[in-house]
């Protein structure tokens, strides 16, 4: 069939598996590029399919020759109907670390639930034996709690009284202001449920109960401050609050570590085009500002080049792993520079809908928008007929 996208609102409803594949084969390659990571050789990657999780995917396999076996929740392709962006991600994953004579296989289902992780256990026990990385990388709005039966549903909203600031809607470059009313008590806390730490934890406690964690096993989650700007609505809102929780979380896996000279961090990564950015009303103008003032300077990064600096210039670099005054991973470091965010708050004040076309760059924010369903990817054939049917080669 002749897929095209079909959008609404910060959603695409299709996904072109050509695209999705050769946006695979651009991440190996940069990878490759970058010469051997000197890191993990058993990664289990929990949100495996998209963003930083995919990038550790790629990363830890291209650039550490590791096995993999990846965990992710997507809608498999099937006759007229196009799989999700992270099915068609997975399977070319898959098929290319294959080739390459790489171990990689993949389980498909909700992250959160015991049937998952048992499932995941048992193929490390069969075929790993144990792993000596753990990405975290689970981004979902939703949690059905494996011990209560509670559904816990996340919210994007500030925290005390109302929040107005700019924003743009990324499709019209209409610049516009927002007002988000506060999140009561039990959102906050249906969001911390969804987005903190507690299932992350669920997860290294029952890989260590099995005994699936190799000494001096490494696990890292990801994060994000961000700027005075965006505080309101990101880290000091209900979203800031789950990321709290992650943190601190990070040292609690630490403690139960210790044993194994194990160690949990949580890297706190740049602003990046995602499904859940896009969502969070301010972001998208945020980022189209700092896309502007990064590349200017030579130092913007997409998901990819931020996880393959993570891995070899933070994580396997030999010494001490670099850590802030709270004990994160600081990849967003470029990002929040003194320059680059005098720039952006300046362009801010600035950004209007007649302003934005030359401030920012909203164009190669729609541009990695669509890149994440594999739309607008270059050297890709869009209006021939592909093949929807794609098969994940290592699913289990």
């Amino acid at each position: 069939m002749i897929i095209t996208p079909r959008v609404r609102g910060f959603i695409c409803l299709t996904a072109h598996p050509q695209g999705c594949e050769q946006n695979v084969v651009n991440q190996i390659n940069y990878v490759k590029s970058k010469g051997s990571v000197e890191g993990p050789k058993k990664v289990l990657v929990i949100g495996a399919s998209t963003g930083f999780g995919l990038a550790s995917r790629i990363t830890s396999a291209f650039g550490a020759n590791a096995a993999t076996i990846g965990v992710y929740f997507e809608k498999p392709s099937a006759e007229g109907k196009p799989g999700s962006p992270g099915w068609y991600n997975t399977a070319a994953f898959e098929k290319h670390a294959h080739e390459a004579g790489l171990y990689a296989k993949s389980i498909n289902g909700d992250a959160f639930s015991d049937e998952i992780k048992q499932k995941t256990l048992d193929l490390i026990k069969t075929d790993l034996g144990q792993v000596d990385l753990v990405i975290y990388s689970l981004a979902s709005p939703r949690r059905v709690h494996p011990k209560t039966g509670v559904v816990h549903n996340s919210v994007l909203k500030p925290i005390g009284q109302t929040f107005s600031n700019k924003t743009v809607d990324f499709h019209t470059g209409n610049v516009s202001e927002v007002s988000i009313t506060p999140a009561s008590e039990e959102d906050i806390e249906n969001t911390v449920a969804v987005m903190g730490g507690e299932d992350w934890a669920m997860w290294m406690d029952a890989l260590k109960a099995a005994d699936l964690l190799a000494p001096g096993a490494t696990t890292v989650a990801y994060s994000y401050i961000g700027p005075g700007l965006t505080e309101a609505v990101y880290r000091k809102g209900t979203i800031g609050r789950a990321k709290d929780h992650l943190e601190a979380t990070a040292f609690t896996i630490t403690d139960s570590l210790k044993d194994l000279n194990g160690k949990a961090y949580v890297s706190v990564n740049k602003a990046l085009v995602t499904q859940a950015s896009s969502a969070i009303p301010v972001i998208p103008l945020y980022i189209s500002l700092l896309y502007k003032v990064m590349k200017a300077k030579g130092i913007h990064e997409g998901t990819i080049e931020q996880i393959q600096r993570l891995f070899q210039e933070r994580l396997f670099a030999g010494a001490d792993v670099p850590v802030d005054e709270k004990g994160r991973i600081r990849i967003d470091d470029w990002e929040m520079r003194e320059d680059v965010q005098a720039e952006v708050a300046a362009l801010w004040e600035q950004a209007t809908t007649e302003t934005l076309p030359e401030i920012g760059d909203l164009q190669g924010y729609r541009t990695d928008f669509f890149n994440l369903f594999g739309f607008e990817v270059e050297g890709v054939e869009y209006g021939t007929d592909v093949n929807e049917v794609v098969e994940v080669p290592g699913l289990v």
